[in-house]
């Protein structure tokens, strides 16, 4: 699929909405609400790949990607907690 398109973007959004979703779970129970999640998503996601090329891993395959944006989030979600509580 080419990146612009729009059938494109939409399955990036809802991806990142996923994402952000099933970090919302791990971390409170519950999602943060779709525009959150979205968000969440994407910078975990961003995050994830971050953190994974700073370590020098590298990930093959879908299932490994979406799980490195899931730690990416949860991390993000961690990160956003902490410096809530210390400012």
């Amino acid at each position: 699929m080419e990146h612009n398109t729009v059938g494109y973007w939409i399955w990036f959004l809802f991806i990142g909405g996923v994402i952000g979703w099933v970090a919302g779970l791990i971390t409170r129970g519950r999602g943060y609400g779709i525009p959150a999640d979205i968000v969440i998503g994407i910078v975990g996601a961003m995050l994830g790949g971050w953190i994974a090329s700073a370590l020098g891993l590298s990930v093959g395959s879908s299932l490994g990607m979406f799980l490195l944006a899931i730690l990416g989030a949860v991390v993000f979600v961690g990160l956003t907690r902490f410096v809530v509580r210390h400012v």
